[in-house]
């Protein structure tokens, strides 16, 4: 009998107030961009978004809880979306634009503790590897040209998924085992936060190369927890950009040696 397929949970974006042209008067709408779920699904694992459980809810009544989802799935990929809110990690924000997006930090925040308490990786990307250290108690620089003014530019309006850098990997890092041979390589940058101070038991395995900004994290734990600042999803447009194959293959083989391990 084969094994059963991966399935990997990933964590909703969250739109409050969509406009009236969609449809939606005083709602919210949960939903994912496709490239994250192919990306994922392209390397054999099934993808099932996981919504917001509210616990004034109908299904909180019914005995449905973030630790009901986090048992029948077998890992979970942050995806990006809106700024993490500064008071997530205790600071008000220094304009009102930079508020974020509080709720769903709370959301997600849960379902991190939730998948690492049950044993299983976690893969945050872009806004997902932020949350990630501000959920093991670091803290984000609010906006990059602002607080890092010698920094190039990390995101561009017009240019969006098309503004690149190269980074480079930390020595000892899980991203050079990951690319042996390799020192680094070049990514998309759409971001304008980033990691300032960095979480308990954290690492950094990957910096930008021109003003050492910090491109991705990991847990040093005994289990699974990585960061990348990037969109490695959109890469497979582009062949001078680092391919993230090898990142997602590593996480889905983790998330199986896991669910092995438990069964």
């Amino acid at each position: 009998m084969l094994p059963r397929a991966l399935k990997i949970g990933l964590s909703a974006r969250l739109m409050h107030n969509p406009p009236r042209e969609l449809g939606f008067r005083n709602k919210t709408l949960q939903y994912l961009e496709q490239s994250i779920a192919h990306w994922i699904m392209a390397h054999g694992a099934l993808v099932m978004m996981i919504p917001t459980i509210s616990s004034n809810a109908e299904v909180s009544r019914r005995g449905i809880s973030v630790r009901s989802y986090v048992r029948e799935l077998d890992g979970l990929v942050l995806q990006g979306g809106a700024d993490v809110s500064p008071r997530s990690y205790g600071k008000e924000p220094m304009r009102a634009e930079w508020a974020g997006d509080i709720v769903r930090d709370r959301y997600e925040m849960e379902l991190i503790h939730e998948f690492m308490a049950q044993g299983k990786p976690v893969l945050g990307i872009c806004r997902g590897a932020q949350l990630l250290n501000v959920a093991f108690g670091g803290t984000l620089y609010q906006d990059i040209p602002t607080l890092r003014p010698e920094a190039i530019p990390h995101v561009d309006a017009e240019l969006y998924d098309q503004l690149q850098h190269e980074i480079e990997f930390e020595s000892d890092s899980r991203l050079s085992e990951l690319y042996p041979g390799q020192f680094g390589g070049r990514v998309n940058s759409i971001h304008h936060q980033a990691v300032d101070r960095l979480g308990g038991d954290l690492v950094i395995d990957a910096r930008s190369r021109e003003d050492g900004i910090v491109e991705a994290i990991r847990w040093r734990g005994g289990g699974y927890a990585m960061g990348l600042r990037w969109h490695p999803e959109f890469h497979s447009a582009d062949e001078r950009l680092l391919d993230g194959s090898p990142i997602m293959l590593d996480f889905l083989e983790t998330a199986a040696r896991m669910r092995d391990a438990s069964a």
